[in-house]
C-alpha cells in the first residue's frame, strides 16, 4: 500500500506541467452562480469573479476551477446560454491574467468547447460522461486533463435516499466504466484524474466512509482529487453553518492528504495551502517548496472589468 500512497503521476499538455504526487496541489473553486451552496451569488459578478479568481492564485492556488451552474443537492440545470454567459468571460480574464491551469466544470460538450477556445485547459465533468457523452470529444480533440466524478443520480434527487450493496466496490466499478468510456473515445489514460464525489449521492455514513478507504481508489491508476469543501456532513459534526466549516473542512483535507489525495479542491485557498504544506511534510518527513506562482497584475486586463 505504501507504493500506491507514493504514487506519482506526470500531466504534460499545452504549456502546462503538474507533478502530481511530488505534494498535494491545491484546486481553487470558483462558482459563478447565485445559488451554489457555500458562496451563491458572492461572486456572480463578473468583477468580483475574476478578482477572486486572482486572489485565489495569489494565495497559491495551482489551478481554478470555475463553474457556471450550481451542482448542490436539489439544484436545477440552467440554460447552455446562461451558463455561457456566467462563464467565458471570466475565464477570458483568467486565462490571460494567470500562468495555472483554468478548469471548466461543465457537463455539458458546448460549454466545454467554448471554454477551451476561451482559454480553459482542464474539465471537470461532475457525470463522467454520462450527461453529455459528446464531452468525450471535446476532452479527446482539444487533449486536456479530465476529471471524471461520480455520483448517483442528478443533482436534483442524489439525495434521494442514497442506497450500495458495497460502496467502495460500486464507485470503483463506476470509475472502471468511465476510464473505459474515456478510452474508447480516444482520451489519452495520463490525461485522466477521478473523484470519488464525496456529497454526490451519499449519506453522512458514505462521506466518511469513502475519507478513511481512500487508499483503496489507488487501485484505478490515476491521480485522485478530492473535495469536501464545507460540505453538509462537516456540519453535522461540528454543528456549524457552510461559512464556518473551514476547521473542519481542513481536517477532512489532512485525512485525505495522509490516504493519498493528490489533489484538494477548496473554497479558502490559503487554508487550504497551508494545510496540505504541513500534512505533506509529516507524510514525507521533508519541507517540499511550492513552487512559486506567476499573474499578470490585473490591470493589465483592459476591458475586461467593464
Amino acid at each position: 500500500m505504501k507504493d500506491l500512497l507514493n504514487k506519482d503521476f506526470t500531466l504534460n499538455w499545452m504549456n502546462y506541467s503538474l507533478e502530481l504526487g511530488q505534494r498535494t496541489h491545491v484546486m481553487g473553486i470558483l462558482n459563478v452562480t447565485p445559488d451554489s451552496f457555500s458562496d451563491g451569488g458572492r461572486y456572480l459578478e463578473r468583477e468580483k469573479a475574476i478578482e477572486h479568481g486572482i486572489a485565489m492564485a495569489r494565495d497559491g492556488a495551482d489551478m481554478i476551477d470555475v463553474g457556471g451552474e450550481s451542482t448542490r443537492p436539489y439544484s436545477k440545470k440552467i440554460s447552455v446560454d446562461e451558463e455561457m454567459e456566467r462563464v467565458i468571460p471570466v475565464i477570458e480574464a483568467l486565462s490571460q491574467a494567470l500562468k495555472i491551469p483554468i478548469c471548466i466544470d461543465t457537463y455539458k460538450s458546448e460549454i466545454a468547447r467554448m471554454a477551451i477556445k476561451a482559454g480553459a485547459s482542464m474539465i471537470n465533468d461532475i457525470s463522467a460522461f454520462r450527461f453529455d457523452p459528446g464531452l468525450i470529444s471535446v476532452v479527446q480533440e482539444s487533449g486536456v486533463p479530465v476529471i471524471l466524478m461520480h455520483m448517483k443520480g442528478t443533482p436534483d434527487n442524489m439525495q434521494d435516499n442514497p442506497t450500495y450493496d458495497n460502496l467502495i466496490h460500486e464507485i470503483l466499478d463506476f470509475h472502471n466504466s468511465a476510464v473505459d468510456r474515456a478510452l474508447n473515445g480516444g482520451i489519452k489514460r495520463d490525461m485522466i484524474i477521478i473523484d470519488p464525489g464525496i456529497g454526490f449521492g451519499k449519506t453522512f455514513d458514505h462521506n466518511l466512509q469513502i475519507i478513511r478507504d481512500l487508499t483503496k481508489f489507488h487501485s484505478l491508476g490515476r491521480p485522485i482529487l478530492f473535495g469536501t469543501s464545507r460540505k453538509t456532513f462537516i456540519g453535522h459534526i461540528l454543528d456549524r453553518e457552510v461559512h464556518d466549516r473551514d476547521t473542519g473542512t481542513m481536517a477532512t483535507i489532512a485525512a485525505g492528504v495522509m490516504n493519498g489525495a493528490h489533489i484538494i479542491r477548496v473554497h479558502d485557498v490559503k487554508k487550504g495551502v497551508e494545510t496540505v504544506k504541513v500534512i505533506d511534510a509529516i507524510k514525507r518527513g521533508a519541507f517540499i517548496r511550492m513552487e512559486k506562482k506567476i499573474w499578470h497584475d490585473i490591470k493589465a486586463l483592459p476591458g475586461q472589468l467593464k
